[in-house]
């Protein structure tokens, strides 16, 4: 509130449980024009949220840039700013910094531009420790293009669409459909997508703590607004968005306020707010 800032650089989500305490309190930060945002992913549903937070707030026009790092890269690419309502053009990579690839994560064989891969990096001007073609782990959707950028016109190669980490695919077993494949970062993205959701955790155990029983889904929530008078449609609301990217429905949505949600997600004390955690015990 003191520095009224013009710029906040930050994680995406702490950055929401922020604006979310000043909106509550009644701060104006009105010379605040530019989000630059890191460590995590940016869905279109976050996006949306931080600026009509920023809106709230007194800060009407607001750009958002996503960032894409590693600490292995020893460097970060952004997004080139689009022009108002236009959607991202990918993050702008620079070949005399380091070598980007896009790889089918099967066979390692590099995929043509375009087509969805593994990122693999071969960072050209780092110091210290440097690595060859260094497997990410993160899937790019639409792999990698060497075109023009139509907003700033540069022809460094650009990473284009969502990045998720193969991690971010998990095998379910819920009852009858063994080995289910769950692409979270598809989930992530719904979830924020959808209105009246403020934040969320989906959590996985086992019923009854047994490690040879099935799998349960649980998702737990908070209102935008807090508490609301519309906790059973946003319960349905999930309930059906969880369904559009999944072969199942979760085994139940709980509703928290603000304050539990914020230490279910370990925020201010985990390096990353925590939006899956898996309690599944380990079988011996």
């Amino acid at each position: 509130d003191k520095i009224d800032p013009d710029a906040i650089i930050s994680m995406p989500t702490f950055l929401y449980h922020l604006l979310q305490e000043g909106a509550v309190k009644g701060s104006k930060w009105k010379n605040l024009k530019r989000l630059v945002l890191g460590g995590e992913k940016v869905p279109n549903g976050m996006r949306r949220k931080l600026k009509a937070l920023c809106a709230e707030m007194g800060a009407k026009e607001v750009a958002i840039m996503s960032t894409y790092g590693f600490t292995e890269a020893k460097i970060a690419w952004t997004e080139c700013m689009p022009p108002d309502g236009e959607a991202p053009s990918g993050f702008h990579a620079y070949p005399d910094m380091a070598f980007v690839e896009v790889i089918d994560p099967k066979t390692g064989e590099r995929v043509p531009d375009g087509q969805p891969g593994e990122i693999v990096v071969t960072p050209l001007d780092a110091r210290g420790t440097v690595v060859l073609r260094y497997r990410t782990g993160d899937l790019i959707e639409h792999g990698i293009t060497y075109e023009p950028c139509p907003y700033c016109g540069r022809t460094c190669p650009r990473l284009l669409g969502k990045i998720s980490r193969v991690s971010d695919i998990k095998s379910l077993n819920i009852g009858k459909l063994k080995g289910t494949l769950v692409e979270f970062n598809r989930l992530e993205n719904i979830l924020d997508d959808t209105d009246g959701l403020g934040a969320w955790q989906i959590e996985l155990k086992k019923r009854n703590d047994d490690p040879l029983e099935s799998d349960q889904v649980i998702v737990h929530a908070v209102p935008i607004n807090g508490a609301s008078r519309e906790t059973e449609a946003l319960r349905r609301k999930i309930d059906e968005r969880f369904h559009q990217v999944t072969e199942f429905r979760p085994n139940d949505v709980i509703l928290h306020d603000w304050e539990e949600m914020r230490r279910l997600q370990g925020v201010g004390k985990e390096l990353k707010e925590k939006k899956v955690v898996d309690h599944r015990p380990v079988e011996t």
